[in-house]
């Protein structure tokens, strides 16, 4: 039994960082049919900002090593300016283009990032120490819990009631879920698209800052490629949970999550090694059953 519960708190920790990853790739999908796979990318960019402006081979801590709230604030910060300045940029251009096309344009921007990324800092992973404190294991009633788990599970539920409450309660949310559900007549009735879709954008770049840091305090690993497993598996998620949907985004999230720490717990060790594999296989039973993804939103369904 604790064995078991051990697990679930391994799948529900990541599981919210995929449901965060989904998240900001859910959120442009519903206001402008944008799938951006330079989201992971926009992942690495804010964890690189933690070592601004050392280009060492070492990594060398500066806006990281500020203390904790003005740290978080800056990284946010660094997050949502790389998320709106690739849309001013980039996509605010396409923005009659064709979902096909975005998508493409999205792939080449993280190429372009990913290689910006090298010629600054190169291409070799750099160690580096945050926050090790959170790395402790404490003890929760008989089990063993780094305190990072708590902390990413607390960390996800926390933005996931702030962002329902921002897309219910105020009138920014309410403008962007109008977007969302029609973006067209949202715009015949006063709905202000540029707004709408930077502040899609911003939030996207801030969720983006929120899972750099937690993935750096896991991993104490910079790399260009560091988020790149994280987005594959949050735009499996966004697919699962149905694409637009938010809340879909963050069940996809936790169910590709769970499915990965319990494959990894309970496979046998000689096939262990393809626990993906299996994940994948789910993946592709789930959506042969629901084409549309576990929620299904009417606007989406001829698209997915």
């Amino acid at each position: 039994m604790i064995h078991f519960l051990q697990t679930l708190i391994d799948a529900l920790s990541l599981g919210s960082l995929y449901a965060l990853a989904a998240l900001g790739i859910g959120l442009l999908f519903g206001i402008m049919r944008l799938i951006n796979f330079a989201h992971g990318d926009f992942v690495a960019l804010s964890a690189y900002a933690l070592i601004l402006p050392s280009t060492d081979v070492v990594s060398t801590l500066f806006i990281g090593s500020l203390s904790w709230p003005l740290l978080i604030a800056a990284i946010l910060t660094f997050g949502v300016v790389v998320a709106l300045l690739s849309n001013f940029a980039v996509f605010r251009r396409m923005r009659t283009a064709s979902p096909q096309n975005l998508m493409v344009v999205s792939f080449a921007l993280g190429y372009v990032i990913q290689n910006l990324i090298m010629t600054v800092y190169g291409a070799r992973p750099k160690a580096l120490g945050l926050w090790s404190s959170l790395t402790q294991v404490i003890d929760v009633g008989g089990l063993r819990v780094p305190l990072l788990q708590l902390v990413t599970i607390g960390v996800t539920a926390g933005l996931l009631l702030g962002l329902l409450l921002f897309m219910r309660k105020t009138p920014f949310g309410i403008q962007m879920r109008a977007a969302a559900d029609d973006f067209r007549m949202a715009r015949f009735l006063g709905v202000r698209a540029d707004f709408v879709i930077a502040l899609s954008f911003a939030i996207s770049g801030l969720l983006a800052g929120v899972v750099s840091l937690l993935f750096v305090v896991q991993t104490g690993v910079l790399a260009p490629t560091m988020a790149s497993d994280i987005i594959i598996f949050a735009f499996i998620a966004t697919v699962v949970g149905g694409m637009g949907s938010l809340p879909g985004a963050v069940l996809g999230g936790l169910l590709v999550g769970a499915a990965s720490s319990l494959l990894q717990a309970y496979l046998p060790d000689g096939i262990r090694a393809f626990r993906d594999v299996f994940v994948f296989l789910f993946v592709i039973a789930l959506l042969l059953v629901r084409p549309s993804g576990i929620i299904r939103l009417k606007q989406f369904e001829e698209r997915v």
